[in-house]
């Protein structure tokens, strides 16, 4: 037996209605998607840590997401995960044409795009937005939103537009009176943040995740300097300490 067809055997054996796993056989697709989006981000971290040990148990843990999906929608006749397999593979095929194709020359990302693009048309999309998921962080799905509407020549020029622009929504967050206008107005400006960074050449979601792990280094730096008394200084001997650790870096 192949390591593939045991996977799927232990899948169907665990969901199985009579002998399986209690707990596997009460999920559905909605109670497994937070697990699945879970064990994305588990690789994400994996890669991050350059924990290859770590990152071949992530995998693992990933495909069986994608084989207890594939296992709930061949019950309701839907399709299987060979299925599953052969829709990817047509896929990286009809986006590759200068690899299977008989295309000449690299693909260029421009043309990458117009192949989703014709892809999406074959499915029925009405809008240039249509195919971004909701289920993105906020942060990414910003971006591709943005990229989005910059293929369609909606952007501007360069940096300066969106940050003047950033000012602007600075003063109206600012000036908001309600709860429900904070909200929408903080909203504008993250959104108008994600253009400025995307300007600039770099992925928003990989600079502020770069970001938080500075400061969470600092935060535990700091913490070990003040020898378990961390809360109890004040907050200019706090900012002293957060001083000194950028030299000690």
């Amino acid at each position: 037996m192949s390591q593939m067809a045991r996977l799927l055997s232990i899948m169907d054996r665990l969901r199985d209605k009579e002998t399986g796993c209690e707990w596997d056989r009460a999920q559905d697709f909605k109670s497994i998607a937070p697990y699945t989006i879970e064990e994305a981000y588990e690789v994400a971290d994996a890669i991050a840590k350059d924990d290859m040990a770590e990152l071949k148990e992530e995998l693992g843990d990933l495909l069986f997401q994608v084989v207890f999906h594939s296992q709930m929608a061949a019950e309701r006749k839907s399709f299987d995960f060979h299925e599953v397999v052969d829709v990817i593979s047509d896929k990286m095929e009809t986006r590759h044409p200068h690899i299977f194709g008989g295309e000449s020359g690299k693909i260029a990302e421009k043309r990458w795009e117009e192949i989703k693009e014709r892809e999406r048309a074959n499915k029925g999309a009405q809008s240039g937005m249509d195919g971004i998921a909701l289920a993105l962080p906020a942060l990414l799905r910003s971006e591709k939103l943005q990229k989005r509407a910059a293929r369609a020549g909606f952007d501007w020029h360069d940096a300066k537009g969106p940050i003047a622009k950033f000012q602007e929504e600075l003063e109206e967050l600012q000036e908001a009176e309600t709860d429900e206008e904070r909200l929408m107005e903080a909203g504008d400006l993250l959104f108008v943040a994600v253009n400025i960074v995307r300007k600039f050449g770099i992925a928003p979601e990989d600079a502020l995740r770069a970001s938080n792990g500075k400061f969470e280094k600092r935060f535990r730096a700091m913490e070990t300097f003040a020898e378990g008394k961390f809360a109890d200084l004040s907050l200019d001997e706090k900012e002293a300490l957060w001083q000194q650790v950028k030299r000690a870096e």
